[in-house]
């Protein structure tokens, strides 16, 4: 996790790992544009597989696209908390959520495992990003906006989730939240085409 901040505005950069899991399990059921915003694949690709035979009994694959948006909308309500909490091997708390509760059952290990891949390389680009510098690129932005409008920030927060995705690109969910490919930032031209805009809103 990383802040830059100053006089009323603070900017958080960080991943998640219940949201990594749920991506996972997108993927892995082959959810394809389920979800606002409507991101893309997860990376390293996840191989997805037939679930009707999982699902038939409790709504098929229709219900199960509607269980996962809920959790997804949960998630991003939620972050950086956890909210439903994920508690193999039953997901007590999925069962409002059938379809998406057997789905869960079926790709929990897998997608942890996935998970925790991820998390690592995150934990590695963040270090590589403090010792090029390249972290600076957020609060260097606001005050060259600062600068522009020639006054003080008004007071706002931005949280900024990285996600292990295919699509080098960001999403600004408002009022305060960005979803973005964490590997955006190391392309500071295209990460600042995403992030400029929504900083001459906020600031």
């Amino acid at each position: 996790m990383q802040h830059a901040g100053g006089s009323g505005w603070q900017i958080t950069t960080d991943t998640s790992g219940p949201m990594m899991i749920a991506l996972y399990v997108r993927d892995a059921a082959g959810l394809n544009g389920a979800g606002r915003p409507m991101l893309s694949h997860a990376s390293p690709k996840v191989r997805s597989a037939d679930h009707s035979h999982l699902t038939a009994d409790v709504g098929g694959l229709g219900a199960l696209k509607t269980e996962w948006e809920a959790w997804w909308e949960q998630l991003l309500k939620a972050h950086p908390h956890t909210s439903p909490e994920l508690s193999p091997p039953d997901f007590e708390a999925f069962g409002n959520s059938p379809a998406l509760q057997r789905v869960l059952q079926a790709h929990f290990g897998s997608a942890l495992t996935w998970a925790r891949e991820r998390r690592s390389e995150y934990a590695e680009l963040e270090a590589e990003r403090v010792a090029s510098g390249i972290d600076q690129l957020i609060g260097d932005m606001v005050d060259d906006r600062l600068m522009e409008v020639g006054r003080d920030s008004r007071d706002f927060t931005l949280t900024i989730i990285e996600l292990p995705l295919d699509e080098q690109r960001a999403w600004y969910l408002e009022p305060d939240k960005m979803i973005m490919s964490h590997e955006l930032m190391g392309q500071p031209e295209l990460f600042r085409s995403y992030v400029q805009p929504v900083l001459e809103i906020l600031v």
